[in-house]
């Protein structure tokens, strides 16, 4: 088992050093939560995760951009997984290691091993792989566990300062899409499916799956 995480981690950071070659390499990396394991405590913890998730969602969702970014100033994308803190990167692994065995009940003892169950979408989802499958286009949950694989494998952002500070992927979810250089079109490509990249480019917003880590290590969301 240890054997296969750590091939799991290899891959993930050839990955993300792919996409450094792509584009451009740079770096840098502390958040507390102290959540309840179940009923109410849990919906309690999956709203603080909503109000840390609409920081990254499209204009019209209650984006909340300006308060997690100084005005005029974008995050600065980063692609070097060794920057990330260590529980990010633990968390990082079981993430890539339940998503490449393409089964995902597999990604039940990720949630288990969270302090909250990851927010899917805008309403509370007390089975997130159940809401999962029945999304998924054949109702297994692989092309749900590709677009994760895909997400992680891009550039990321550090957002937020103190409760609300956040690791998240694809660095597109901070960033004016109509402003991307050509490198940086083909690593969207490479995250979002082309018939739905185009007119997020012409809108200058992404409104594709995103994902959302403290840097405690605890897995806020896996959104669109």
């Amino acid at each position: 088992m240890n054997r296969r995480k750590n091939l799991v981690m290899i891959a993930l950071v050839a990955l993300v050093a792919g996409a450094a070659a792509l584009v451009y390499a740079q770096n840098e990396a502390g958040i507390s939560s102290a959540p309840e394991r179940s009923g109410s405590g849990q919906a309690a913890q999956h709203d603080q995760a909503v109000s840390a998730a609409k920081a990254t969602l499209p204009e019209g969702d209650e984006t909340a951009t300006a308060a997690i970014v100084a005005p005029g100033q974008a995050p600065k994308v980063l692609y070097d997984f060794n920057t990330l803190p260590d529980p990010v990167k633990r968390m990082l692994e079981q993430i890539a290691e339940a998503a490449q065995s393409g089964e995902i009940e597999n990604m039940r003892p990720v949630f288990e091993s969270n302090e909250l169950k990851p927010m899917v979408t805008a309403a509370y989802v007390e089975d997130p792989i159940a809401f999962w499958k029945k999304e998924s286009a054949d109702g297994t949950g692989r092309d749900v566990l590709a677009a994760m694989l895909d997400v992680i494998a891009s550039g990321f952002v550090r957002v937020g300062q103190g409760r609300d500070e956040m690791y998240v992927w694809p660095y597109f979810a901070e960033t004016d899409l109509a402003k991307l250089t050509p490198s940086q079109e083909v690593e969207l490509y490479r995250v979002v499916p082309p018939e739905r990249a185009v007119p997020m480019k012409k809108a200058g917003k992404y409104g594709y799956y995103r994902l959302g880590i403290a840097p405690n290590g605890v897995w806020h969301y896996f959104i669109q």
